[in-house]
């Protein structure tokens, strides 16, 4: 009998989940509603699945992919978000998912998405999925959007929530320098002015 852990900072989100898992043949449905529970938890557990909200607070989607793989190489994450698929799916697919899927989409696809991902297949959207039914003013956006790393991504998001050096710094386990090189690196790449500017962009942009 397989075993998971949903991550997801809302309860509700987090219990309807798990009650499909369940439905599904799920034994064992462990919860988490932060990055650095999740992973935590997961080196813990060793879930088979983890099905993973993209916007996790303190850590970035990205980073908190990246320290699953490492917690419980076995586990199979599958990221449930409410962020446009056309900018994330295939960031998350390179970070190590296993599979992507919008909240918005109907339960019958998220358990589908679940028998695939569990039968060692990946789960995908195509990455122009939305792009029509969304009217972007800032044409360039998503070409800057899609030139930076994970890292920087993830810093950008972090700083976007009103995080300090030292917190940022914390939470990714580098050097305060580091997190100041990285401000001063997306100010430049982003043709932007301030940290401000910076917090504008990712919210124009739905990264946080």
């Amino acid at each position: 009998m397989y075993s998971a852990l949903v991550v997801d900072d809302h309860p509700c989100i987090r219990l309807s989940v798990g009650r499909l898992l369940v439905e599904q043949g799920f034994g064992a449905v462990a919860e988490a509603d932060n990055g650095t529970d999740a992973v935590r938890l997961a080196g813990e557990l060793e879930p088979d699945l983890v099905l993973l909200e993209f916007s996790s607070p303190a850590i970035g989607g990205l980073e908190v992919i990246s320290r699953l793989t490492r917690a419980s190489a076995a586990s199979k994450i599958l990221v449930l978000t409410s962020e446009l698929a056309v900018r994330y799916s295939m960031r998350c697919m390179k970070a190590g998912a296993a599979g992507f899927l919008c909240k918005t989409d109907e339960p019958e696809e998220l358990v589908k998405a679940v028998q695939v991902v569990m039968g060692g297949y990946t789960f995908f959207p195509d990455s122009g999925h939305g792009a029509k039914r969304r009217h972007d003013a800032w044409a360039a956006d998503p070409v800057l959007v899609q030139s930076l790393s994970e890292r920087e991504l993830s810093i950008l998001q972090q700083l976007s929530r009103g995080m300090t050096n030292k917190q940022i710094a914390d939470a990714l386990l580098i050097s305060n320098k580091t997190v100041s090189t990285y401000k001063t690196r997306l100010i430049a790449k982003l043709k932007v002015r301030s940290v401000v500017s910076l917090a504008e962009f990712a919210r124009r942009n739905h990264l946080v």
